[in-house]
């Protein structure tokens, strides 16, 4: 399975056995050519639009739990700034994404 997320925790990974994680930065391009045919599960709706502008497709808000097993993927886009504006649909001022895949 292929996950964007806004986030990433270890309580997102399956626990039957030795898990090896693989971390890669990945740069605003390849995160829109890779995310294409992802499954949303973007937890926060104002970083949901705010990444529809960025990556230039519709990424839903959808608060879904998930446990990710051998194989799945998932691009985390990870805010870093002031809080979100209620309604945002861009980043503030000093407001950054950083994209990362992380593989399991």
């Amino acid at each position: 399975m292929k996950y964007l997320c806004n986030s990433f925790s270890l309580n997102m990974l399956d626990r039957g056995g030795s898990i090896l994680l693989s971390v890669i930065p990945l740069s605003l391009e390849q995160a829109k050519d890779y995310g294409t045919n992802t499954h949303s599960v973007v937890g926060h709706e104002d970083t949901a639009r705010v990444l529809s502008t960025i990556l230039g497709y519709e990424v839903k808000y959808n608060r879904e739990t998930v446990t990710m097993k051998f194989g799945d993927n998932a691009i985390v886009a990870q805010y870093s700034g002031t809080r979100l504006p209620e309604g945002a649909t861009a980043l503030p001022e000093g407001g950054k994404i950083e994209f990362w895949l992380v593989r399991v």
